[in-house]
């Protein structure tokens, strides 16, 4: 039986040595929390882990929007003639999330439009050629909480690119899911070591309610 020695190996180079915690403004995303990962009648769609989420992040925003937090959340959709999509190795991506197909509707649960700012994105990240940093900047927004799907692919660029524009990143692992549970592990282990924080919802929706407190006086 193989012995797994990487957390005792990265553990002694110093990886996860510190955390960063929440700074004085947070801004929570949403990344494609839309029927086609949510809805179970779609390929991509009806994950236990994607549903789990889903739960969860709805509590974390009926906290959050009462408190004046920033909310974007995006939707990942394309023309349907091949020629605005990235090489992307998912078939149901390419021939299912389409512009004005079902699929790419935001899911009810954790959308209020009269509130969210929600736009399309492009690529992995909800960073890349969105407005998202001119949002954040004018909200003045130093602390990014990440919910959405999945792990392993759109939250981990999420992730890598808030740590990159200079963001505190705060992902609650009940929060985010994807297709199965050991690339969930696997690689919110991993932004953890390097970096992120890794929490869970609860301690998220204890931290906004102090926040919230603390700003009223």
């Amino acid at each position: 039986m193989t012995v797994d020695t990487s957390t005792h190996v990265y553990d002694e180079r110093t990886y996860g040595a510190s955390d960063i915690g929440f700074g004085d403004k947070p801004g929570i995303i949403v990344v494609d929390f839309q029927t086609g990962f949510t809805d179970s009648q779609y390929p991509l769609g009806g994950a236990p882990l994607i549903h789990r989420a889903v739960r969860n992040t709805a509590r974390l925003l009926d906290v959050a929007r009462p408190a004046d937090v920033p909310v974007a959340t995006c939707y990942t959709a394309y023309s349907g003639t091949g020629r605005d999509t990235p090489y992307w190795k998912i078939r149901a991506v390419t021939e299912e999330l389409v512009h004005g197909h079902p699929s790419t509707e935001i899911d009810p649960r954790i959308h209020d439009a009269g509130y969210d700012v929600a736009f399309c994105k492009s690529g992995a990240s909800i960073f890349f050629q969105t407005p998202l940093v001119s949002f954040f900047s004018r909200e003045r927004v130093d602390t990014v909480i990440v919910t959405g799907c999945v792990t392993s692919g759109c939250i981990r660029a999420s992730v890598i690119d808030s740590f990159q524009w200079g963001y505190r990143t705060i992902v609650p692992e009940d929060c985010v899911g994807d297709q199965h549970e050991r690339p969930h592990r696997d690689n919110l282990r991993d932004i953890e070591r390097r970096y992120a924080d890794v929490t869970d919802c609860q301690s998220v929706i204890d931290w906004l309610e102090h926040w919230r407190g603390r700003n009223r006086h």
